[in-house]
């Protein structure tokens, strides 16, 4: 965890206050950290995940079977898939900045685990499924959708960002759009990566990631909200 972040303070941000906060600490415990620390395996997030991953999937389900009745079930399963996939759930992880109350282990640390989706998404099943054994399904499904089924649109915009903006420049605009890299730092086990995404000679937009595929990422939703709020889209 890093300093200065505390459970207490994530429980505010979740709107939620456990009655076991053991089970908070355990859903933020990466296997690197227990494996270090020579604790049980079994105390790390792992099985919460599992758990989950199940109540996810059920609120997720009900939620589209309920706002989409016209959907056939190969649509929904294709929409659930999108909603609860590994960047989805990393990027509601992002705004929780659920990474930062993570507990890792050094080499997991140095690595950049922190931000890593594939950790960070973990976890964030890992909560829910604490927070569904520690209050019941109530309170599990109040945090799904505050923080994974709102902002759909804005999200899916995300997802799909350069096949989007592709389609969008090609397609619509008869344009074509080229990725710049502007500045790579830090060390290297945690570089951060600048890009920006021009049309012609005009910059649309610029982004930041730990790769270049997510800051190139993050530039193309930049310039898709750029051309919505110039009415391209």
């Amino acid at each position: 965890m890093e300093e200065g972040y505390t459970l207490t303070e994530l429980e505010e941000r979740i709107g939620y206050h456990f009655k076991d906060i053991a089970l908070l600490k355990q859903a933020l415990t990466h296997s690197s950290f227990t494996n270090e620390q020579k604790i049980n395996k079994l105390k790390n997030y792992e099985r919460l995940e599992f758990l989950g991953d199940a109540v996810l999937e059920l609120v997720s389900s009900e939620f589209l079977f309920r706002q989409h009745p016209g959907l056939p079930e190969g649509e929904l399963t294709k929409q659930r898939a999108s909603m609860v996939c590994e960047p989805s759930l990393a990027f509601c992880a992002k705004d929780l900045e659920l990474g930062r109350f993570m507990l890792l282990g050094k080499g997991e640390e140095t690595t950049g685990g922190r931000h890593r989706d594939s950790i960070t998404s973990d976890a964030m099943e890992a909560v829910i499924g604490a927070i569904y054994l520690d209050g019941g399904m109530t309170p599990a499904t109040e945090f799904i959708n505050r923080f994974v089924l709102s902002d759909l649109e804005d999200k899916k915009l995300f997802y799909d960002s350069k096949s989007n903006l592709q389609e969008l420049v090609q397609g619509r605009l008869k344009k074509n759009v080229t990725y710049e890299l502007l500045e790579e730092s830090g060390p290297e086990h945690d570089k951060t990566f600048r890009v920006s995404v021009c049309m012609d000679d005009r910059c649309l937009g610029t982004g930041a990631g730990r790769t270049k595929k997510a800051a190139e990422q993050q530039a193309a939703y930049k310039a898709l909200l750029f051309l919505r709020d110039t009415q391209c889209i």
